[in-house]
């Protein structure tokens, strides 16, 4: 009933109304895609926090681990030649 009635609104008024409702409508339709948006943004957001929050806790779960390296330390090069 609502839409019948906003319609004779429209026609009453004539092509001022007409123009205002093109306008409301590009205004809702660029809002919804802002939302879209937001919403596509905060999912990202959150798995990023996920992945972080796992990475952490495998960092720090490691961390109490690492004593010593495993095998023969001969076999180890190390990544920067020694300081002279």
């Amino acid at each position: 009933m609502r839409r019948r009635y906003r319609r004779g609104r429209t026609v009453i008024r004539g092509d001022r109304g007409i123009d205002s409702e093109k306008q409301l409508r590009r205004t809702v339709a660029k809002l919804r895609q802002t939302v879209a948006d937001q919403n596509a943004e905060i999912r990202e957001l959150r798995q990023r926090v996920t992945r972080l929050t796992l990475a952490a806790a495998v960092l720090t779960h490691d961390r109490g681990r690492r004593e010593a390296p495993a095998g023969d330390p001969g076999n180890v090069f190390p990544l920067r030649p020694p300081a002279t």
